[in-house]
């Protein structure tokens, strides 16, 4: 059933309990006061339950009015001597008034809207001392209210528990944008760069350094279609190790020479686990040209035994403060978020002697 079927259906429901009471609250009266006492209570409590059904167009409006009713109607029964009110059947729209505006308005409101509540019990108990239906409306009132919070902390914790899915949502996007896009764009400043140096010592060759700057331009628009698909509820864009070998070709173009060690088999890897394999060897070779223009050589080691996969990138430059300073960057706190994630690992820091490393050790089990 649809969400509006079942809307729908609900009202009809409490339409007919409503309904139910007043004709029940009617029967009653005219059996113990006589058929001429009836009246009164019965249109009371029909307008308060017919102001409970129409409560979601006006919450506000709607309490108002039914309070407004009560209040008049208290007096009334008092100087005509009629059952005292509110009645149980109008206490019970009161309920339901009560509970619409306490989980629908804001705090203010719907606490001045609560507060009246005692107000009318007090006023139904000094016009009628001894009767206990001022007591039923009280008991209807506090369940109202109780329903009405419970429903506005259940609204509360939902709404928190949404920003939570959308904050992590920013965040994946975040990550995505720097370990796609950056890398990218790495590689075509390196390129435009490099092509400006060959372009005034060898004119012959700029054709060629255009070809490379475009084809890096291309990947470029390729992996930004692939973070906005994340926008659009398409499949993870989790790159596998089948393009680790695109990742190292595209670094030597460079002019830097860059080795890759395999001694795992990435066929059996769960998704997740390819795709942050994928996403730490293509940070550090990007780390690598932007921090570090004195390496000439890089390392990927990627290694694995019954519980994780370990990857290794290791460069040879040589150290010095300001590499250590800018290492620090977006990029790797976002692999370690995406580690500490997967109950995995990472560490970044200078080797003894020269050259950095990155590494990173990633569970092979199921993340739960």
């Amino acid at each position: 059933m649809r969400v509006p079927d079942r809307v729908e259906a609900a009202e009809a429901g409490l339409g007919a309990m409503l309904a139910a009471a007043v004709a029940f609250q009617a029967y009653q009266v005219a059996v113990s006061w006589g058929a001429g006492h009836w009246p009164f209570g019965a249109v009371v409590a029909a307008s308060i339950c017919l102001l409970a059904l129409a409560r979601r167009r006006a919450p506000l409006g709607t309490a108002v009015a039914g309070l407004a009713v009560t209040a008049l109607a208290i007096p009334a029964a008092r100087f005509l001597h009629l059952p005292a009110e509110p009645s149980p059947a109008a206490s019970l729209g009161l309920a339901v008034l009560t509970a619409s505006a306490v989980r629908t308005l804001p705090a203010r409101t719907a606490c001045a809207v609560a507060a009246s509540g005692p107000a009318v019990v007090a006023g139904g108990l000094l016009t009628a001392p001894g009767s206990a239906v001022p007591v039923l409306g009280g008991l209807a009132w506090l369940a109202g209210l109780s329903l009405g919070f419970g429903s506005r902390l259940l609204a509360a914790r939902r709404r928190a528990a949404a920003e939570r899915v959308r904050h992590a949502e920013r965040l994946e996007l975040a990550r995505e944008l720097h370990d796609v896009v950056a890398h990218h764009i790495t590689s075509i400043v390196l390129q435009a760069q490099a092509a400006q140096l060959v372009t005034a010592r060898h004119p012959e060759r700029t054709a060629g350094s255009l070809a490379d700057i475009e084809t890096a331009g291309a990947r470029a628009l390729a992996a930004t279609r692939r973070v906005v698909g994340l926008l659009r509820d398409a499949a993870p864009a989790a790159e596998g190790c089948e393009r680790l070998g695109e990742l190292i070709e595209g670094f030597e173009s460079h002019g830097r020479r860059a080795h890759l060690r395999l001694d795992a088999e990435p066929s059996g890897w769960p998704p997740h686990v390819s795709g942050t394999v994928y996403r730490v060897v293509r940070e550090a070779l990007t780390n690598v040209s932007r921090h570090a223009p004195q390496a000439r050589a890089v390392t990927v080691g990627i290694t694995q035994d019954e519980r994780a996969v370990t990857v290794e990138v290791e460069d040879d430059a040589p150290r010095t403060p300001v590499r250590h300073h800018r290492r620090a960057g977006y990029g790797l706190t976002g692999m370690r978020e995406r580690l500490d994630t997967l109950g995995g690992t990472l560490t970044a820091g200078p080797r003894p002697g020269y050259g950095w490393s990155v590494r990173a050790v990633i569970p092979t089990g199921e993340h739960r």
